[in-house]
């Protein structure tokens, strides 16, 4: 595989991401990352636990480091996620509402003042921070390379990094828009824990099985861990069986699931976009 070297690490094409042997270990390696964060703290996981709210949280972080101190407005952040179709006026609105209730976010400056401008708390920019290492560190799991261990030495790389991913990220239809078997569960509140669930669930995808063991899904315990509703998550998972995207291994729902093969080949691609992204804008920043 071609790789060109930029400083201590290196790009990929999206090409080479897809067709890398140690793809899966990459998301894979997230994906247990991610549930170790969301065990850590569950409530602000949950900002990146469907895809509306995730594309909300790194369009609202990106303003953030892009504004500084000053903070952003309303009017702005309303531009960059309608303009890509992302959310309405309102849905914007409401988001900024939940971000400052639970102290994720604070208006900057005397109320009265418009327009109204806003700012991350530094409890929301250590988590950004946090995910991106995260990612970059299942990216160094591709080439041995030391971007997280980079990153968390100096952070201040991440004012230039995650606003460059955000953009790319939410300019690409492709990723906005999952592929339909991707979307049944990333477009439901916590549905990307789930899926993360299941993706850290896999120890054995080798060789040509077109199914891939993930075990006994207790539906209810888990659905209590995501604070999600054990009915509309049984009902994800007898839809996602409907389409041949995972099921039982017999009739009963208490025998261990599988997922099929060309679904986490699938998924595995749409993940590929978004590590490009985050690469890109990691070895932009350094430079």
């Amino acid at each position: 595989m071609p790789i060109i070297f930029v400083g201590v690490v290196m790009t990929f094409t999206y090409s080479e991401l897809v067709a890398h042997p140690r793809l899966l270990d990459a998301i894979r390696q997230l994906a247990r990352n991610l549930r170790v964060s969301f065990n850590e703290n569950p409530r602000i996981a949950r900002l990146l636990s469907a895809h509306q709210k995730w594309m909300l949280t790194q369009a609202g972080m990106a303003l953030n480091l892009e504004a500084g101190p000053s903070g952003f407005t309303v009017a702005e952040f309303r531009e960059l996620v309608t303009a890509n179709g992302i959310a309405s006026r309102n849905t914007v609105q409401n988001y900024l509402d939940q971000l400052e209730i639970y102290r994720y976010a604070e208006k900057v400056g005397p109320t009265a003042v418009r327009p109204r401008r806003y700012r991350a708390t530094a409890v929301s920019e250590q988590a950004m921070l946090m995910w991106y290492v995260a990612n970059l560190s299942a990216i160094d799991g591709l080439d041995g390379g030391s971007r997280a261990l980079e990153l968390l030495s100096k952070p201040h790389l991440l004012a230039k990094a995650q606003p460059r991913a955000a953009r790319k990220c939410l300019l690409d239809r492709n990723w906005v828009e999952p592929p339909e078997r991707i979307g049944l569960f990333l477009w439901t509140e916590a549905g990307a824990l789930v899926m993360d669930e299941f993706i850290s669930r896999i120890e054995d995808a080798e060789g040509d099985c077109d199914r891939i063991d993930i075990g006994y899904v207790d539906a209810r315990a888990l659905a209590t861990e995501f604070m999600m509703s054990r009915t509309h998550l049984q009902r994800l998972l007898n839809k996602a069986a409907e389409q041949g995207t995972m099921g039982w291994h017999d009739e009963s729902l208490r025998s261990g699931m599988w997922f099929s093969r060309d679904f986490l080949d699938e998924y595995c691609k749409w993940q590929a976009i978004k590590f490009k992204y985050v690469n890109d804008a990691f070895l932009d920043a350094q430079a």
